[in-house]
């Protein structure tokens, strides 16, 4: 799809989602275009790997052990006594927390970026390494703290019957009956402290990439299977870095139904590792994110420049005034 790139501003904002450079197109479009882009690009990536996210989820919070074989596996079994669109349960309230996600995420990143950039003295220009790792941590801890909810329902539909959660807001309501409204927050320091990282990281070598391609190639705008690879790269690393966090997070979420109980980031973490060993335990599921996020990425930026030329075109042909 090289024939979209210099229709490229920016680039979506979710699990693989990140900033490109403002587009030399005389026709820009706007904020608000670009934010529905962004949003259908994480809303169809993350329903194309639902089975597989829900797969990594249930062996983050159980004591198996984890391996490709007992993974798909356990994809066949759900198959075969749920009926196929099982894999997709919990899959709503991924879309409900997607979309706010990826706005806020590109928003506040967009702000940062700017802030930074009067700051250092940089506006208008490439951001130096320690605040391009600042505003992707920004954005990243922004978008979390104004969405968690909604990923803990997430987490507890995924690893729970349909008959104990009918849809998002009974999970709401029960957890607030039974286990009281601070239950929405659990995990939330785990997910903060790995939000960090991961969305720094992300952030950080997506953009490192895309300056050394620029300044090698002399194009300031790299194709689209560039992209792909430039975020497949990003997402690994930051996937990486910040792994144990997000085994504590899912650990901390699904106590309610899972009988477990953890009390702190500290405590689960070394309850893991006692239980299921360090490496083994707190990267239990680590390979399926590494199938996972490239297919991702790739899906959510093919659908994100469907999408922008969609939106160009209408523009052209006068179908929105705004």
């Amino acid at each position: 799809m090289a024939h979209t790139v210099q229709g490229h501003q920016r680039a979506l904002p979710q699990a693989a989602v990140l900033s490109l450079p403002p587009s030399s197109h005389a026709k820009r479009l706007t904020v608000l275009d670009t934010l529905l882009c962004g949003a259908s690009a994480g809303a169809v990536a993350k329903t194309f790997i639902a089975p597989l996210d829900r797969t990594k989820i249930i062996f983050q919070v159980s004591s198996q052990k984890f391996s490709a074989k007992e993974a798909f596996r356990l994809i066949y079994c759900t198959y075969m006594k749920d009926g196929f669109l099982s894999l997709w349960r919990g899959n709503s309230a991924t879309m409900v927390r997607v979309i706010p996600y990826a706005a806020i995420q590109f928003c506040s990143h967009d702000q940062y970026k700017g802030i930074l950039g009067r700051y250092y003295g940089f506006q208008g220009k490439a951001l130096p390494p320690f605040p391009r790792f600042l505003a992707g941590s920004l954005a990243g801890t922004t978008a979390v703290m104004l969405t968690y909810p909604l990923d803990m329902v997430r987490a507890r539909m995924a690893v729970t019957p349909r008959q104990m959660y009918s849809n998002i807001m009974h999970v709401f309501v029960r957890i607030m009956q039974e286990e009281g409204i601070k239950t929405l927050y659990r995990g939330f320091c785990p997910t903060i402290l790995g939000v960090i990282p991961y969305s720094g990281i992300t952030f950080f070598t997506y953009e490192t990439l895309k300056k050394l391609h620029a300044e090698r190639t002399r194009r300031s705008q790299p194709y689209s299977y560039e992209r792909l690879a430039f975020g497949a790269c990003a997402g690994l690393i930051g996937q990486s870095a910040s792994y144990p966090l997000d085994m504590v997070r899912r650990r901390m979420q699904t106590a309610g139904v899972t009988g477990q109980q953890y009390g702190s980031v500290l405590g689960t973490m070394k309850t893991i590792m006692v239980q299921e060993g360090g490496v083994r335990g707190l990267y239990k599921g680590l390979s399926m994110n590494w199938i996972k996020g490239p297919i991702a990425v790739g899906v959510s930026f093919t659908t994100f420049d469907l999408m922008h030329n969609l939106l160009h075109k209408m523009h052209q042909l006068g179908y929105f005034t705004y």
